[in-house]
């Protein structure tokens, strides 16, 4: 085979010793030549043959390190996950008051003791939700019965306009179980901040005014701790079956 039938395998002469005090010319390709290290310069890498051992260089993190990693990041998701789920504690509502019935008498939170019941806030010139809510709450009460330990309090965020003899009068339509109370503003304002009612007087025409106030319905058990925020806008056998189980 001629050099002109392969030009790439040119024919160069490189003269070795096999043996002390011979010489020994062999024919390498150009090819060949090129894996060939010259003088001053690193041979070239060669790919992995059958039969070479292969050592593997360790690359990124080891097996004991990915365990370990898992397992801490199990440990600060179970820490996580038992944080959010404990019990959040009820909110605190209801507290001490001294105030005075629709009938003049004297009264406090005492006087509920061993019967659940109702308190909502508001007052006698409310244009609609007030008398809407008392009456919700007095059917609730008529389809327990007459006879079913109930309490309710009405309680005005207008002590200015809402007197005992004014209270009387408005709380004739409903159940005689709910209590109208008012007071100074040195009793109300406490009762009214424990259990996080908000109320402001706001100007109308005739240089009157109206009171912006919550229109919640706090449920409280038998020993007037607060049990749970109560539904009074629904079917009043429904609402009853509720307040059954408190009774």
């Amino acid at each position: 085979m001629s050099a002109e039938t392969w030009p790439s395998l040119r024919a160069v002469k490189v003269t070795s010793r096999f043996k002390a005090g011979s010489k020994q010319t062999r024919v390498i390709g150009k090819e060949a030549m090129s894996r060939v290290p010259s003088k001053g310069k690193p041979a070239p890498d060669r790919p992995v043959r059958k039969g070479d051992k292969a050592r593997a260089k360790p690359t990124g993190l080891g097996t004991r390190s990915l365990i370990g990693m898992g397992l801490a990041a199990a440990l600060v998701f179970g820490a996580f996950v038992a944080y959010t789920s404990r019990p959040v504690p009820p909110p605190v509502i209801g507290g001490p008051f001294q105030l005075t019935t629709q009938s003049g008498q004297n009264f406090s939170e005492k006087d509920m003791l061993g019967r659940p019941y109702l308190v909502f806030f508001g007052y006698t010139n409310c244009p609609d939700i007030c008398h809407t809510t008392l009456f919700e709450m007095s059917e609730i009460m008529r389809a327990l019965g007459p006879d079913a330990k109930i309490g309710g309090l009405f309680v005005t965020v207008d002590p200015e306009r809402d007197t005992p003899q004014q209270l009387k009068r408005y709380l004739e339509s409903f159940d005689s179980r709910i209590l109208g109370l008012t007071g100074g503003h040195e009793a109300l304002d406490p009762m009214l901040k424990e259990y996080k009612i908000f109320a402001k007087k706001t100007p109308v025409e005739n240089g009157n005014y109206g009171v912006d106030h919550n229109t919640i319905v706090y449920l409280m058990d038998k020993d007037g701790r607060f049990v749970t925020i109560f539904n009074v806008a629904r079917k009043p056998a429904d609402a009853a079956r509720e307040l059954q189980r408190y009774l």
